[in-house]
């Protein structure tokens, strides 16, 4: 079968719609994922490059509008704010969009970024080696702290934020990084929770510590469009 409709993310991801009935598939071009308040966010749905008849419904944080980024900050915020973080961590790179909305919303006066980029300065026991599900022929690279912030992050209550959990190795090899150099990771929240595979990378521990906004189905292509992917 050949994966059908598809069409250009341009206009997705700009606002966010009102409470409505469910709409199951078959879906054509956008999945709606529900928010915690009950309102919709529609996703729009792309083929993976490696399977042509298998897709998934995206986010990009960066392309949103800023009232969408604030709204979904601010659900995150809500999400970790029961585990009283005295310091948080954003990922790159579309974690670092939400990191200082949800700081802010907390009341704290700053926010720890970690990056792709290595400064002259930076040490690789402060790096931790990561693959991207959506960048694939990237292969690995390094996440980095900077060691000026070392003293920022260890011994404190920290919470992770990213954009989204897909495959759960990035997170992983981040989280074993942090709590190497002393963080106390509380927990880890995310906007967008997709598929289930990144709970056995994680494993129990980590899973029960994940909090997130709303979740993202893995589909498959069917007659009509994209359902969900046993």
């Amino acid at each position: 079968m050949t994966a059908p409709f598809t069409e250009p993310t341009t206009n997705y991801w700009q606002e966010i719609l009102p409470e409505g009935p469910d709409t199951p598939p078959p879906w054509k071009y956008g999945v709606p994922a529900r928010l915690p308040d009950s309102r919709i966010l529609v996703l729009p749905i792309r083929p993976l490059n490696n399977a042509a008849n298998d897709a998934v419904a995206s986010l990009l944080v960066n392309q949103a509008s800023l009232d969408v980024v604030a709204e979904l900050g601010n659900f995150l915020a809500e999400r970790v704010r029961p585990f009283q973080p005295e310091v948080i961590i954003g990922l790159p790179t579309l974690g670092l969009s939400l990191a200082p909305i949800v700081a802010q919303k907390l009341g704290l006066k700053r926010y720890v970024p970690l990056g792709y980029s290595r400064k002259f300065w930076y040490t690789d026991d402060l790096s931790a080696d990561v693959s991207s599900i959506t960048s694939p022929g990237l292969g690995l690279k390094k996440v980095y702290l900077d060691p000026y912030q070392l003293p920022l992050v260890k011994g404190k209550k920290v919470v992770i934020i990213d954009d989204a959990v897909s495959s759960g190795r990035t997170l992983q090899a981040t989280w074993d990084m942090l709590e190497r150099i002393g963080c106390d990771i509380q927990a880890c929240g995310v906007v967008m929770k997709q598929g289930s595979k990144w709970m056995g990378v994680l494993g129990e521990d980590r899973v029960s510590k994940l909090v997130y906004v709303l979740e993202s189905p893995l589909l498959r292509a069917v007659d009509g469009g994209w359902d969900i992917r046993p």
